[in-house]
């Protein structure tokens, strides 16, 4: 072999993964420099879908931004929409109801339920595995049949209100979560747990793949399933409890093997523990009302706008001016599906927020997205990226 041939053959070449794979599901650009199938050095696009979130919430009224929020994390729209109106409620000192706060709790766990079960199937069809997905699939469009009552849609739901929510649920609520949580979810578990984690194909296309060590995810503020799955036993619903999690049951899932097997293995236990906190609050979910009493805050009822002309004026104030919060900032986080998700709100009493600044999850996660895949394989990139669970909406910069 010449010496021309043998510097051939070592020389790096460059290649975009994305947007075009499959894996990356046409949001995800990286810029990978590889020797053959060994990744060299790796560039995430930061921002390759760009909806610019922060800015277009200066424009509308505050309760215009809710369905901003839920392009944020499409998998799990409502805990975004939760997130927002905390943020805002913290800032106007409002009290919401004790009906409305276990609606939010059920909401917020059914949604990270759907996000993980997206996340676990997806990944395993980046794998090769395609049943897994459609048993959490179908489990996921069960989800949506319940909540799609609430709000009308089924991906971006715009659900919540300052002050409140959009609606009540319905007679038939209760029941159709107790048959989710006591048939549909535990048989769709059990089978996948079946078909994947004692898997050798699946183990070995994980197991050491994607490693980040505890204190590296700490250094990258990696929070979520990723960072728990590093031992870290951080979650915002146990560390500075909201909506009264700490009323909650509920254990923190952990594993120590920093790696695409225990991302897997904590998004499982998640979704048990996300359940029995449903279970909790539907046990506990009072009758009254779902939104606060405040004429400056929360829409009259709409039979009292069709008969009483200061329901009338009230309804059309609040929806030309908005609600004024006075001037001053808040910060509120919630545990999103993917880990801690914050929204950064300033007002300088207008109808429009001065300022809204979030804090999504998958966007530190992404910038270590580097760190786990150099050194490794193409096909270990794919894997990886897939435990992960990047959503480009939560990446503008």
């Amino acid at each position: 072999m010449t010496s021309e041939h043998k510097d051939y053959l070592s020389t790096t070449i460059n290649i975009n993964l994305g947007p075009s794979h499959p894996a990356t599901h046409g949001t995800l650009r990286f810029s990978l420099e590889v020797e053959g199938e060994k990744i060299i050095k790796c560039v995430p696009e930061i921002g390759y879908l760009h909806r610019g979130f922060e800015k277009s919430s200066e424009k509308g009224t505050y309760t215009q931004v809710i369905p901003y929020t839920d392009r944020l994390n499409y998998c799990s729209a409502m805990i975004n929409n939760v997130g927002y109106v905390l943020a805002v409620e913290s800032l106007m000192d409002i009290k919401i109801t004790e009906r409305c706060r276990y609606l939010r709790v059920i909401i917020s766990e059914l949604s990270r339920i759907m996000d993980h079960l997206v996340c676990i199937g997806a990944n395993a069809v980046d794998l090769g595995a395609l049943t897994n997905f459609w048993y959490f699939f179908r489990l996921r469009e069960d989800i949506y049949d319940i909540l799609e009552p609430l709000c009308g849609s089924r991906l971006t739901t715009a659900y919540t209100r300052i002050g409140g929510l959009m609606r009540d649920a319905g007679a038939d609520f209760k029941d159709a979560v107790m048959d989710l949580l006591n048939d549909k979810l535990p048989a769709a578990l059990k089978d996948v747990d079946a078909l994947l984690t004692r898997n050798k194909i699946f183990y070995e296309r994980s197991k050491g793949i994607g490693v980040i060590s505890a204190q590296d995810a700490a250094a990258y503020s990696i929070t979520g399933p990723c960072l728990r799955a590093c031992g870290t036993p951080y979650d915002v619903r146990k560390a500075a409890p909201y909506l009264g999690y700490d009323e909650f049951d509920f254990n923190i899932a952990l594993d120590s093997g920093c790696d695409v097997y225990s991302r897997y293995l904590v998004r499982m236990q998640e979704m048990v523990e996300s359940a029995k906190i449903v279970e909790q609050a539907i046990e506990r979910l009072p009758e009254g009302p779902v939104n606060c009493d405040d004429n400056y805050i929360s829409m009259p009822e709409k039979n009292k706008v069709y008969t009483q002309m200061e329901a009338l004026i009230r309804q059309f104030k609040l929806v030309i001016d908005g609600i004024r919060p006075p001037a001053g900032e808040a910060y509120s986080a919630v545990e999103g599906a993917n880990g801690e998700l914050g929204f950064y709100v300033v007002s300088d009493g207008g109808r429009s927020p001065y300022r809204v600044r979030v804090r999504p999850p998958c966007f530190p996660i992404l910038s270590a997205f580097a760190k786990m895949v150099e050194g490794g394989l193409i096909a270990d990139a794919i894997s990886t990226l897939g435990s992960l669970n990047i959503i480009a909406g939560e990446l503008d910069r």
